[in-house]
């Protein structure tokens, strides 16, 4: 278990803790995919504390694209929108661009249930 004020100050340590609305929409069977999903998010994190940031993106991407399956679940043109979210994020820190990587989170963090938009200073 992460103490909460580590997961308050990191997005994708929130997002994580946030994937249990996605639980209570669409039942049981979601209870697998958002385990695989938490469990990605927190390799990403801790590959990036590592400083590997090519296996922190690589996870993400894994991660937003289980998260997209599920989604699609729900609505394909959900899961659709949620797989062009995580590949513009991945593009976005690829390119350098923390603003539109910043964006991207925040609206994987609305999906997940989580009003506020990222405010940390996380250094991805």
């Amino acid at each position: 278990m992460v103490p909460p004020r580590v997961v308050e100050e990191d997005s994708f340590l929130k997002l994580a803790e946030n994937l249990g609305e996605l639980e209570v929409v669409i039942g049981p069977k979601a209870r697998p995919i958002v385990a695989e999903v938490r469990s990605g998010l927190r390799d990403a994190v801790a590959c990036r504390d590592r400083g590997d940031m090519p296996a922190a993106l690589d996870a993400i991407r894994r991660a937003m694209e289980r998260l997209a399956a599920l989604g699609s679940q729900l609505d394909p043109s959900e899961g659709e929108m949620m797989r062009a979210i995580a590949l513009h994020f991945s593009n976005a820190l690829n390119a350098g661009l923390k603003g539109e990587a910043k964006a991207a989170v925040n609206v994987m963090k609305h999906k997940a249930g989580d009003p506020k938009d990222d405010e940390s200073g996380n250094q991805w």
